[in-house]
This record gives C-alpha cells, structure tokens and sequence, in this order.
C-alpha cells in the first residue's frame, strides 16, 4: 500500500503504440496516465472494483498533455503519478513520463477527475476513500 506521495509504473513501448514512424501516438499518453492513475489508487487501498460495482464511476473533466520528447518503439517508460488536489468529487493527478534507460523527460500532464453516479450527475467520495485522497497528499 502506498503511504502517500508518487507511485510509477513501467509501460513496454510495442509496435502498436507507434505510428507510421515508429514515434508514440500522441493519445497513447493518456490511456498510460490511466493505467498510472488506477495503480496509484490501488496502491492507496481503494479497491476500484467494488468502486464500479457500487455504481461510482471517475469521468474526466480536463487532461492537459505536454510533449517533450518522443518515445519510440521498443522503449521503456516509467509513468509517474502523484494526487495534487481533491476535493469532495474531484481529484487532480500530475503525470511525468520519462523514458526508462536516459530518464529523459518525454511527457507532462494533469487529468482531473470527477467522481459521478450512475445518472452521470457529480456524487461525493465515499468517507473512508475521502479520507484517504486527503492523506495521500499530506504525506506527499
């Protein structure tokens, strides 16, 4: 379990995630932020499953993405991520993607959440996964 402050993953560039030039897609970046983000909270104790089965669901408000550098077929980068905000039904997630070998900084980015219903109107966090957000970022 994660006690606060960043958490990373590692993602395997394979041909698919390329374009005709062997260079990332641009998009890719944000399924790998939700790929980060769902370990992330997982690494916090909340179980996303039974999030879903409960009927709440995290919609995306706004993703900003900066692009600093391209990763390229067969690379290794390490996707960071870390809680910089949340509120009663939203967080806000800072992402830095860096390639594994050079630790060059490729890509930057923010992606706020809202927690939503089943009627895709805004619900509150569950207590104990409110109270958890909040610790992540103390300790951060």
């Amino acid at each position: 379990m994660n006690t606060g402050g960043a958490s990373s993953i590692e993602v395997k560039i394979h041909y698919e995630d390329t374009d005709c030039g062997g260079v990332v897609y641009y998009a890719n970046y944000l399924r790998y932020f939700e790929r980060a983000r769902t370990a992330h909270l997982e690494s916090l104790g909340i179980d996303m499953k039974a999030l879903t089965e409960a009927r709440n669901f995290f919609v995306v408000k706004h993703a900003h993405v900066d692009y600093h550098a391209p990763a390229r077929y067969g690379d290794r980068l390490i996707v960071q991520s870390e809680i910089a905000e949340t509120g009663g039904a939203s967080i806000l997630f800072r992402h830095v993607v860096t390639e594994k070998a050079s630790r060059s900084r490729l890509v930057t980015g923010e992606v706020k959440l809202v927690s939503v219903g089943p009627d895709g109107k805004v619900t509150r966090f569950p207590p104990e996964m409110a109270g958890r957000l909040k610790a992540s970022i103390a300790s951060a």
